[in-house]
């Protein structure tokens, strides 16, 4: 079989997802789909900690805790569900890589829920890790990478070859069609990184 990685970046309620072999030099982009992680009907699925602000303190973690593993376990049955058709493509899924943002530390949730800027922020965070812990549930090695340190591990994990892998990663689009945006191309990028450092 040959060895693949996923790499995806997320956003609220969804994520561009994109898988990747690379063979002798040959980057090839065997996948890419958008994950739904909520139920669109579902009050306060999108935006948990919205949501979450406007009810009384007790009840914001029990919603958020409701919200994350409804978010979950969709997230797991569409990794599952893209497992096993790689696998029936002969392809083996060595790890995912998630795209992260800074890395802030976020405060205690009541300090969240009355700033606006930090609901985003736990958004973002929330959704990613509902990813990362769906990957970790079926037992497939996660990593996070942060986006703005994607093209630094680009350059040192291809060295020379950095700017050919990313011109194979942006002329891609030109094949495969619509849509093909930073998302992509990013999620592409962590996705080979991750492959070259589980070849090594």
């Amino acid at each position: 079989m040959k060895p693949a990685a996923i790499g995806v970046r997320m956003h609220s309620g969804w994520g561009a997802l994109v898988a990747v072999t690379n063979s002798a030099g040959k980057i090839e982009v065997i996948e890419r789909r958008r994950i739904e992680v909520i139920t669109e009907a579902a009050p306060g699925a999108k935006q948990p900690y919205h949501f979450a602000a406007n009810l009384e303190l007790p009840e914001a973690p029990k919603f958020i805790a409701k919200c994350f593993a409804a978010s979950k376990s969709l997230a797991t049955q569409a990794l599952r569900d893209l497992l096993a058709e790689l696998s029936a493509r002969q392809f083996r899924v060595a790890g995912a890589a998630v795209l992260l943002a800074s890395g802030r530390t976020l405060p205690p949730l009541e300090k969240i829920l009355v700033a606006h800027p930090l609901l985003h922020t736990a958004e973002g965070q929330f959704f990613r890790e509902v990813f990362a812990k769906a990957c970790e549930s079926l037992a497939l090695p996660v990593t996070g990478i942060r986006e703005r340190d994607l093209d630094a591990q680009l350059q040192q994990t291809f060295g020379k070859a950095a700017t050919k892998v990313q011109r194979q990663i942006a002329d891609s689009g030109r094949a495969l069609g619509p849509p093909w945006t930073a998302d992509q191309k990013t999620a592409a990028f962590a996705a080979l990184t991750l492959l070259a450092k589980k070849r090594r």
